[in-house]
């Protein structure tokens, strides 16, 4: 497969807005690792192949476990992540979702902010909007996975 075109090379101003929005997040009080487990399910949806290697290997690095990193495909089965990861994990993929069905039921809802602020919330809808913006590129550009 072969990369169509490059984003970050011919609109350089978009990808640096990318990057400060990446930055906001990653400076927030939503933990790091929330985001990166909604960043790699949303990128599992989407199949996005360079954000899932990128993403898995950016967990590995931070400490994460192979077994939650083998598990985020199959999140409501497993037990390895707590009822907020949970919430958050649900949340992405209903916010991901939206065609396939009612978009972001209020249950899914209601879950997410039990678990978290309303600021981490719109924290994690601009994670959420981020990783699918990112995947959508990924995918059409067709980035390889591993570069």
């Amino acid at each position: 497969m072969t990369q169509r075109v490059n984003v970050a090379k011919h609109v350089p101003e978009a990808y640096h807005h990318f990057l400060a929005v990446e930055k906001l997040l990653r400076d927030s009080e939503l933990p790091t690792s929330t985001i990166e487990l909604v960043k790699l399910r949303v990128s599992q949806i989407n199949g996005c192949g360079y954000c899932v290697d990128m993403h898995s290997r950016d967990m590995k690095k931070a400490g994460e476990s192979d077994e939650r990193l083998w598990s985020v495909v199959a999140w409501r089965e497993a037990t390895v992540f707590t009822p907020a990861e949970r919430a958050a994990l649900a949340l992405a993929e209903e916010a991901t979702r939206l065609a396939d069905r009612e978009a972001v039921p209020d249950a899914v809802w209601e879950q997410a902010a039990e678990h978290y602020s309303e600021q981490q919330l719109a924290l994690l809808l601009v994670s959420i909007a981020m990783i699918n913006a990112w995947n959508r590129i990924g995918v059409a550009a067709r980035l390889t996975p591993g570069t």
